[in-house]
C-alpha cells in the first residue's frame, strides 16, 4: 500500500493562507490538480519501490506550498530523522542569510579575521583577514582543507573528533589566494557557522532552532554539537524528510515564513542567481556552484527547469524551482556508494518530466 499521509483538513481561509507562504501544517494538494500526470509518478512510485537497494528513504514534493507527494520506503515514516549529511552545509547557508537579516554579519565582504577577537583566539591565522566571507560561500578560500585530501590539516578527520574545534580551524593557513579556485572543503561552511555562533553567542543548532526550526513547526531534528557547544555546520544535521523539504520552501517563498521575514531579502536574491564557479566538467548532476548551492538547467519534455540544490552524501537532495514554486527533498542512506546520486538526479528527471 502506498506510503501517503494525508495532511489534515483545514478551512479554505487558510489553505488560501498557506498557498501563499510556508507554514508548520501543509495542506495537501491532488497530483492533477498541482499540474501532474498521476500515471507518470504511480510509475514513478513502483520504480523506487523495486529499487534492487533498499535504502532510499523518502520523496517529498511540494507544490505552491501543498504537498504534492509524500512517499516513504523501507520503514521509513514521516517522523522518522535522518542524516542529509553535506546537504547540511546549504541550511547553514540559509542560517547566514537570518544572520544578515539579524544584523549579525553587515556584508559578505567582511574578512573572517575581523569576527574573532585575537585575544580570545590568539593562534588565528594572519590569512584569515584575506579570506571574505564570500570566499568560504563559493568554497574557494584557498585554506589548505580539501576534503578528498585526508592529510590537508584543514580536512575535516583533523578537527571534527574534537571537542572544540574553532581554535583549530582558525590556525589553518591558505595554500593558494582566496577567490581563485573552487575545492570542495566542509572547513569553509565550518568557518560560516562559527561566525554565526560567535555574534549570535549560541550554538548553531539553538540558533537554527529558534530563528527557522520553530517557525517552520520542525520539532524533531539533531545536529551534532561538541562539548564547546560548537555545531558541525558543513553536515550531521538530521530532518524528517518533510522537514528538510520545508527549509527548501523559505527559498521559494523568498525567505518568509507567514507574515516573517526570515532571511535576508538581499541575501536570497544572491544566493538564487550567484554563479560563482561552473563545474559542468566537474560533476554531471550541476553546471554551477554559488553561496553553497549547486545551480543547474535541464530540459524535460521540451521545457527548460533552472533549479538550485542542495546534497549530501548517499543521495540526500533538497532541489528547489522557484519558477515552478517546487520543492523536491530526497532522503537515502546509500552512504559511500557510487550510485545514489545519479539515482537521485534520475528521480528529479522523472518528477519533473510528470509535470504537464
Amino acid at each position: 500500500m502506498r506510503q501517503i499521509i494525508i495532511a489534515a483538513c483545514l478551512c479554505s481561509s487558510i489553505c488560501s493562507f498557506l498557498q501563499a507562504q510556508p507554514a508548520p501544517n501543509l495542506p495537501e494538494i491532488d497530483l492533477e490538480e498541482a499540474g501532474f500526470n498521476r500515471d507518470s509518478l504511480d510509475n514513478l512510485y513502483t520504480s523506487i519501490e523495486n529499487f534492487e537497494n533498499k535504502d532510499f528513504r523518502g520523496l517529498v514534493v511540494i507544490k505552491d506550498n501543498q504537498i504534492a507527494v509524500e512517499w516513504y520506503f523501507n520503514a521509513f515514516w514521516r517522523n522518522h530523522i535522518h542524516d542529509i549529511r553535506s546537504a547540511g552545509k546549504s541550511i547553514t547557508s540559509l542560517l547566514l542569510g537570518v544572520a544578515m537579516k539579524d544584523g549579525l554579519v553587515k556584508s559578505l565582504d567582511q574578512d573572517v579575521y575581523s569576527f574573532f577577537p585575537k585575544e580570545k583566539y590568539p593562534d588565528m591565522h594572519e590569512d584569515y583577514k584575506k579570506i571574505k566571507i564570500s570566499h568560504l560561500l563559493d568554497m574557494s578560500s584557498g585554506l589548505n582543507a580539501d576534503t578528498d585530501n585526508a592529510d590537508a590539516p584543514g580536512s575535516a578527520g583533523q578537527w571534527i573528533g574534537r571537542d572544540e574545534w574553532v581554535q583549530y580551524i582558525l590556525s589553518i593557513p591558505t595554500i593558494e589566494e582566496p577567490g581563485v579556485a573552487w575545492v570542495y572543503a566542509d572547513i569553509n561552511a565550518a568557518i560560516i557557522g562559527a561566525i554565526i555562533e560567535e555574534k549570535a553567542g549560541m550554538s548553531l543548532r539553538d540558533y537554527a532552532k529558534e530563528k527557522v526550526f520553530d517557525p517552520l513547526g520542525i520539532k524533531e531534528f539533531y545536529w551534532f554539537t561538541n562539548a564547546a557547544n560548537q555545531t558541525v555546520a558543513a553536515g550531521n544535521l538530521y530532518l524528517s524528510t518533510l522537514d528538510f523539504a520545508k527549509l527548501g520552501m523559505l527559498v521559494v517563498n523568498g525567505g518568509r515564513c507567514g507574515e516573517e521575514q526570515i532571511i535576508q531579502q538581499d541575501y536570497l536574491k544572491r544566493l538564487l542567481t550567484h554563479k560563482a564557479f561552473d563545474l559542468k566538467d566537474y560533476w554531471f548532476l550541476t553546471d554551477y556552484y554559488g553561496m553553497l548551492w549547486y545551480k543547474a538547467e535541464r530540459v524535460y519534455h521540451g521545457k527548460k527547469y533552472e533549479y538550485l540544490f542542495a546534497s549530501g552524501n548517499g543521495g540526500n537532495h533538497l532541489v528547489v524551482v522557484p519558477k515552478e514554486s517546487i520543492v523536491i527533498a530526497l532522503t537515502s542512506s546509500a552512504y559511500g556508494q557510487g550510485y545514489p546520486h545519479r539515482r537521485a538526479y534520475t528521480i528529479l528527471g522523472k518528477v519533473l518530466s510528470a509535470l504537464k
